[in-house]
């Protein structure tokens, strides 16, 4: 390579004094060929080098504007999601303005603080208590319909017992007045059960029951409770076997909800 080169250097001084431009148009094409593979060489070789020191050079601001890129969509994402959950509890709000089957009674809007379940047990606490005119006793309603019971009352907060809890205990009926019974709960991961309801009495799938404001009720009439799900005959059995679902929606719809202020007439 260094003969090479010399030679090469020495064409050129001679091709610049103008003495043997035809000799050495033939070497310099010569030369050319003999150098252009190793200069492609060079360049193959060196070109990822220089590539590598100058990614190595910029990789800290690269990183940094990843990073601000992460942050910004993670930013968007919180928005969007808390976005979305302000919409839903302003549906749900909206929702509790007009409850047609309230009627005249009095209601007190609260808002879920707390969840409490397990296989048997299922309750809420809400914002309001006793200094907001909630009591023990008295129906919670959302949207769609029953939620449950006040339990429990404090100063400024309360537990509530929902239909699905294992303690709890309506009495409903159809809107035609041909199915009565009690809607028990059975516990958050278990259907809830419709009893004391004849045997061959006609039920249908999908009725739906309302509260049924009998004597001394703990409910205002007219409030659904629940939607029949199931039903069978069992051979020998005094009552029917019937499964309901609750009609308010107990898993994502009680972000706020209804106390009615309601109190039952103690029987004479």
């Amino acid at each position: 390579m260094v003969v090479l080169l010399v030679v090469s250097l020495t064409i050129i001084s001679v091709d610049l004094n103008g003495r043997t431009h035809s000799l050495t148009s033939g070497v310099k094409s010569v030369a050319n060929n003999i150098f252009s593979p190793i200069r492609g060489a060079v360049v193959d070789v060196f070109s990822p080098i220089g590539n590598f020191f100058a990614g190595a050079l910029h990789y800290g601001s690269v990183q940094s504007e990843n990073e601000k890129l992460q942050a910004t969509i993670g930013a968007l994402h919180a928005e969007a999601a808390e976005k979305a959950f302000q919409q839903k509890q302003l549906r749900q709000l909206a929702a509790l303005e007009n409850i047609p089957y309230l009627q005249s009674l009095s209601t007190v809007t609260a808002q879920t603080i707390n969840e409490n379940s397990s296989n048997f047990t299922s309750t809420i606490t809400i914002d309001k208590g006793r200094s907001s005119g909630v009591d023990v006793g008295m129906p919670v309603v959302a949207a769609g319909g029953l939620v449950g019971q006040v339990i429990q009352s404090f100063s400024r907060s309360s537990v509530v017992q929902l239909v699905n809890d294992g303690q709890s205990k309506v009495g409903a009926n159809n809107l035609a007045n041909t199915v009565l019974g009690t809607v028990d709960g059975q516990g958050p991961t278990a259907p809830m059960t419709l009893d004391q309801v004849p045997f061959d009495t006609p039920v249908h799938k999908g009725d739906l029951l309302y509260t049924s404001g009998l004597d001394a009720s703990a409910y205002p009439p007219g409030i659904p409770v629940a939607r029949i799900a199931s039903f069978h005959n069992t051979p020998g059995a005094v009552q029917e076997t019937i499964t309901v679902t609750p009609a308010a929606d107990l898993h994502s719809a009680l972000s706020y909800v209804d106390v009615v202020q309601y109190q039952p007439v103690p029987s004479p």
